[in-house]
């Protein structure tokens, strides 16, 4: 009997996004018969951990991006530790090459894991951002990031190519020098229609410390507000641990179908402006107020595209007050997107000699 080719999924650990998208991915490669190994680093591979409990995991150097208290330092914060990505790069490549020397891996999805990648075995660079945004040297960002991507075999992104797209032109490129596939937004949720049992969510990831930063705001504001809220930090621990205070609880994170309940019962999500959430709203249909991270300009573009179609409103963190949330009833709030299950025509490329 033939073995069951074994393909490496390795997302990025920047937040939980990363992780969180390729979920679909990782079920659907199950289904087809395929065997899975799963590496990443941080509370990303924690995650996965947690929804695959019986997939062989690897943990990967990691990137150890942090960012800045004030937004408008980040960039040259990244600039600043572009030797020690560098590095990490280098050892992700050696990795990879003394698991395809071996013969354990028979292909590679990498969720924009740089050095993920590999010339004897089909790879692949699944991303939103054929574009990346780095204010005036967007150009060059670009530029370096789709020369990483030409090393792959294909680049899968998360969205549709035309009218209706989600990440306007992160995603699009009027011309590219490598195969793209438009696989259609990527969600674990679904939505039910339930009672609504909260007010608002307020769901937290990301890198610190802007992280604790927003919870700590959003905590104080919500607090006696008379507003049923419910805050899940993204902080992944071995047990979900939950703290109520009057009108308030706080959880510390919560596995998808957890998660997907308390999203469908919740009148109102506000969250950053990042890919994943995005999708994972618009698959679910749901009023959202979007927070992006300060000096993170992917997350500031897609929140001011999606406020100027009328769709989502957005503050920056330090204008945000209850009074904002008035905005909400302005907006016509996410339009029901279908998350992609047909996926199995994608692993093709696993198949080829």
């Amino acid at each position: 009997m033939k073995q069951k080719k074994n393909i490496l999924v390795a997302p990025l650990h920047w937040g939980l996004g990363h992780a969180t998208r390729c979920i679909p991915i990782i079920h659907a490669l199950l289904d087809s018969g395929y065997r899975v190994t799963l590496a990443s680093d941080g509370a990303a591979l924690d995650l996965l951990r947690v929804e695959f409990p019986q997939l062989e995991c690897l943990e990967l150097p990691s990137y150890n991006i942090q960012y800045t208290r004030k937004g408008s330092y980040l960039k040259l914060k990244l600039l600043f530790k572009l030797p020690q990505i560098r590095k990490t790069i280098s050892e992700e490549k050696k990795i990879i090459s003394d698991l395809v020397k071996e013969g354990k891996i028979d292909g590679i999805i990498s969720d924009n894991r740089l050095g993920i990648n590999s010339k004897k075995v089909p790879s692949v660079f699944l991303t939103h951002q054929l574009n990346v945004l780095s204010g005036n040297t967007s150009w060059l960002s670009s530029k370096a990031h789709q020369r990483i991507i030409r090393k792959f075999n294909e680049c899968w992104v998360p969205d549709i190519d035309g009218p209706g797209s989600l990440s306007g032109k992160l995603g699009h490129l009027k011309w590219h020098r490598f195969p793209v596939k438009y696989i259609g937004p990527l969600s674990r949720m679904k939505p039910q229609q339930v009672p609504v049992k909260y007010d608002v969510l307020c769901l937290l990831s990301g890198p610190e410390p802007q992280r604790s930063m927003l919870e700590e705001k959003l905590i104080k504001i919500f607090r006696g507000s008379g507003k049923k809220v419910v805050i899940v930090r993204g902080v992944v621990e071995e047990v979900v641990r939950k703290q109520e205070d009057s009108n308030l609880t706080v959880i510390n994170f919560l596995p998808s179908e957890e998660l997907e309940k308390l999203i469908n019962e919740s009148d109102l999500v506000i969250c950053r402006s990042g890919y994943t959430s995005i999708m994972d709203l618009a698959v679910m249909g749901k009023k959202a107020f979007f927070i992006p991270t300060p000096g993170q300009y992917e997350q500031q573009y897609l929140a001011k595209r999606l406020a100027s179609k009328k769709l989502v409103p957005f503050c920056k963190q330090e204008d945000f007050e209850l009074a904002k949330l008035d905005m909400v009833s302005k907006y016509k709030g996410l339009q029901p997107y279908q998350s992609n299950k047909n996926l199995e025509h994608l692993f093709r490329l696993f198949e080829r000699e």
